[in-house]
């Protein structure tokens, strides 16, 4: 895969190893988001050895690890030979390094604790009779967001309070996904992102094809597409029984937010939502929004809640949802709706993106303190952000569609504002329009006069 990107992690762990002491990293993230390159560039340069778990039995592992560590130490014998268990694997390993750096990176730690319940607790003794006064830079890493808390991060897990650093690998940005489709127009770029997400995995596969259609197709709907059964492999792998939580995910995918109507959706009591919703969120499925004025987000009954990935939406709805057709290979009906109705996800997507990019205006307009959505019983904003010590506040309106945007839809930006209670009566307002298909001439003109109106072409800004 192509490396892109994640400086700043790659930053963290570089200066981990610039510490002469030793190290225990904790790395985890969905799977497909990144992680694994980020190990190999962080070891490319031989810092170190790569070592990737699976389902094997613990004495398939441990001899492969012994080939791992007999290839780097040029060992023909331990490569062979084996270890007897996890303590002289690491016992070895603290020999041969002779107190000098090297990067020891298990792959999927998870695996081994399914293989062997033991293992934290084997690891919690390497850790504290073997490594701990060593140099020796160990990095556990996981997709199972569950498993990886509950062996490791949580105050119940054998390792906990061990670790050094700890690295939450999360899905990228627009700006960072971009560089994926660098000859790519931003149009044709927002078609693709809108289904692919910032998940580097799918972003590398989909930027293989011409268009998105193609892509979709050839991942997606052939059954043995690569991310054909891709929402419904990650949810098996983090829970047991998950069709509660896949009818709550599709709930969301179509549209529903609020507890009552993923509830009603779903058929689920509204108090089970809660209780597996609580789950979704620390699995990263899902998160919680609130309109951003509000000063205790935490407490704020207005909660709804979004889908973290683009593509979660696109499989359930275009995957998910035609399972009988894809099956037999028919794909007429899925193409025919998603010719009709994917604009639909370009334009969530571009909502995002403007939210995001509204944020690089702070240099022009003033510095934010908060950035998000905002919506009442009467309104919806699609970007409000402000800042409370200058008492300014701008309001963001982000339009995917053919049609060029004019007066009205500033207009209506401001009548919409007036609901927006945040110090209503000594405020300096701001206005911003994305637009995917520009402006008319009286709108611009209008712009070219006013110091408190942005106008953002796609992803440019237009003064």
């Amino acid at each position: 895969m192509k490396f892109i990107n994640r400086n700043q992690e790659l930053a963290k762990l570089n200066q981990l190893w610039e510490q002469k002491k030793s190290q225990l990293v904790v790395m985890y993230g969905k799977r497909r988001v990144g992680k694994t390159e980020l190990i190999k560039q962080f070891i490319k340069d031989g810092k170190g050895i790569y070592f990737l778990a699976d389902k094997r039995t613990l004495r398939d592992q441990l001899l492969e690890f012994a080939r791992v560590l007999g290839n780097y130490f040029d060992d023909e014998f331990v490569a062979k030979k084996g270890f007897d268990d996890w303590l002289e694997a690491f016992a070895y390993l603290k020999q041969k390094s002779k107190n000098k750096k090297i990067v020891v990176a298990l792959d999927e730690y998870p695996y081994l604790v399914e293989t062997d319940s033991a293992t934290s607790s084997v690891f919690q003794k390497i850790w504290d009779e073997i490594l701990k006064k060593t140099q020796i830079y160990l990095i556990l890493c996981g997709s199972s967001i569950a498993m990886m808390e509950s062996e490791v991060l949580s105050e119940k897990a054998p390792l906990y309070g061990r670790k050094t650093g700890l690295l939450m690998i999360e899905s990228m940005n627009y700006l960072a996904s971009r560089k994926f489709f660098p000859n790519t127009s931003f149009k044709k770029f927002m078609s693709f992102y809108s289904v692919a997400g910032g998940m580097p995995a799918y972003m590398q596969q989909f930027s293989q094809f011409n268009t998105l259609e193609k892509a979709i197709k050839t991942l997606c709907w052939d059954k043995q597409g690569l991310y054909h059964n891709e929402v419904s492999f990650a949810l098996k792998q983090e829970l047991r029984t998950p069709n509660n939580y896949f009818a709550i995910l599709k709930a969301i995918a179509w549209g529903k937010t609020q507890t009552g109507e993923i509830a009603s959706y779903s058929g689920l009591d509204p108090q089970l939502v809660n209780k597996y919703m609580d789950t979704l969120v620390n699995l990263q499925f899902v998160r919680r929004e609130v309109p951003v004025t509000e000063d205790k987000p935490h407490k704020s009954r207005k909660g709804i809640y979004i889908l973290t990935e683009n593509f979660v939406r696109f499989w359930f709805q275009y995957v998910y949802a035609y399972t009988s057709d894809l099956e037999i290979g028919n794909f007429n009906q899925v193409s025919k709706r998603f010719k009709e109705y994917g604009n639909i996800l370009e334009a969530i997507a571009y909502e995002d993106v403007a939210r995001i990019h509204l944020k690089t205006l702070s240099t022009k307009l003033f510095p934010f303190e908060r950035v998000g959505r905002y919506w009442d019983s009467k309104v919806e904003i699609d970007g409000v952000g402000f800042n409370k010590e200058e008492k300014k506040i701008v309001f963001m309106e982000a339009k995917w569609s053919n049609t060029k945007q004019d007066i009205r839809t500033l207009n209506k930006l401001r009548q919409k504002a007036k609901f927006v209670p945040w110090n209503i009566n000594n405020r300096q307002e701001f206005f911003a329009i994305y637009s995917k298909s520009g402006f008319t001439k009286d709108l611009l003109e209008l712009n070219a006069k006013k110091d408190n109106l942005f106008l953002v072409h796609q992803d440019k800004i237009l003064k």
